[in-house]
């Protein structure tokens, strides 16, 4: 399934029992800034904007905020072992292998990342901002779901979804020191360092066990395809939020 306001990984399209889509921009209701798709809950757009659009984008799939777990995000490393639908606070990722329940996660630049293991039918959401990155959020997650679910490696599909690519995402060296230098580019007009979130992710998913074609690199940036997409770097802060969900019918 397919249209204007959310993109399902191709990864994961041969699995029908799997419901898996990040949100675009798209679709909704809200007013500039938050045009028109805002589907997070934390911030100045009118809560009746997001619930309205929440509403819409949850419809297709026929469900509703009753069928989702959430959690207000910290940049942290927290892992949430979900059970029921709710909203929570303090977790960046969440687990689950309830069927007909998702998992979802809230994005403007930071990376989504959506894990599935096929066996078990256990699926992840993660946050992983930078600081949630180089704190191995990734890593913690797929041990969690391990311990939790027996998850192994080879039974284990990830999209690394849309956030702010590498080419727009120059931080100082006190961050850039953090990730493996193979992830750092030097801008030569700016002298800045760039890190590629994207790969970094991946990074741990590989390591972890993950073959290369396990993983799906989302094609997208929220800096270079604002458009489609909210950048909250980009638009100093003043945007909506996309939101990427998994989940077992």
């Amino acid at each position: 399934m397919q249209n204007a306001s959310f993109r399902t990984p191709t990864l994961f399209a041969s699995y029908p029992e799997l419901i898996a889509a990040e949100s675009t921009r798209h679709g909704g209701i809200s007013p500039t800034p938050y045009n028109s798709l805002n589907l997070g809950i934390n911030t100045d757009d009118l809560p009746e904007n997001v619930a309205e659009n929440r509403r819409i984008w949850f419809a297709n799939w026929g469900l509703t905020e009753a069928n989702v777990a959430t959690s207000y995000q910290v940049h942290g490393t927290s892992v949430q072992v979900v059970t029921e639908p709710g909203r929570t606070s303090g977790f960046d990722a969440l687990i689950t292998n309830v069927p007909g329940l998702l998992v979802g996660v809230t994005v403007a630049d930071c990376t989504p990342i959506l894990v599935y293991d096929r066996l078990n039918r256990a699926v992840a959401a993660i946050h992983a901002g930078w600081r949630g990155t180089v704190g191995a959020i990734v890593t913690k997650t797929l041990l969690t779901m391990q311990q939790q679910y027996g998850t192994q490696p080879a039974d284990c599909l990830a999209y690394i979804g849309t956030c702010i690519d590498a080419c727009s995402f120059d931080v100082g060296m006190e961050v850039a020191a953090q990730f493996n230098p193979s992830r750092i580019t030097i801008d030569p007009a700016t002298g800045k360092a760039l890190v590629d979130l994207k790969q970094a992710n991946a990074d741990q998913l590989r390591a972890f066990g993950l073959a290369d074609n396990q993983l799906e690199l989302s094609t997208y940036s929220t800096v270079l395809h604002n458009a489609d997409y909210f950048s909250h770097r980009l638009e100093r802060g003043v945007t909506g939020r996309m939101l990427a969900v998994i989940g077992c019918r």
